[in-house]
């Protein structure tokens, strides 16, 4: 999840696109535009309204792998078809095949903060399986002022004030999960409305 939240559009190209994102070649955030609804933001986009966004990250052409996260929604978009769709549109350029116009990724993972219901959620519904918790997997930088929370277990001794850890929970799905059912799977979710 982005550093967030973000005071300003400029702050975010700042702060996350100029500092996380375009230094790293295995990361590429994409918006994401809600075709059904018309534009209602100053940046005008001419098929619909910004409507979040969501990346791959920790690509790897070494083992064939990617990661979706970042996965950011507007209010005004959450708990509709955004996220679901654009998180199958995400799987089904990564699993499928060059042939079908896909990557032919052999694993796509998702990863949330362990007490993040809503994101378990949209991977479990999309197919993805559960793998397990990672303790402590994260340390994030003055979150506290943020309002951002940790994985409730405080800090070890010497930690910075403010900084919160995060246990994560890892979701996987396959190549072969994808041809067996999750390709399915993914177009029935997407074609709820």
């Amino acid at each position: 999840m982005p550093p967030g939240p973000f005071e300003s559009l400029d702050d975010f190209t700042k702060n996350h696109l100029g500092v996380v994102i375009e230094p790293s070649p295995a990361w590429m955030l994409y918006a994401v535009i809600d075709k059904t609804r018309p534009t209602s933001s100053p940046t005008n986009y001419p098929d619909g309204a910004l409507a979040g966004a969501i990346g791959y990250l920790d690509s790897s052409a070494q083992n064939i792998s990617t990661e979706i996260g970042f996965v950011v929604t507007l209010p005004p978009f959450q708990r509709t078809h955004v996220t679901s769709n654009a998180g199958g549109l995400m799987l089904q350029y990564a699993l499928d095949s060059p042939e079908d116009g896909g990557l032919g990724l052999r694993r796509v993972q998702w990863q949330a903060h362990d007490g993040n219901q809503a994101s378990k959620k949209a991977a479990e519904r999309m197919g993805f399986k559960y793998e397990g918790v990672s303790r402590w997997n994260r340390i994030f930088k003055d979150r506290v002022k943020r309002g951002k929370i940790g994985n409730g277990r405080g800090v070890p001794k010497g930690a910075e004030e403010g900084d919160v850890g995060r246990d994560t929970a890892t979701y996987a799905m396959c190549w072969d999960n994808w041809e067996e059912y999750a390709r399915e799977q993914v177009r029935r979710v997407m074609e709820r409305r």
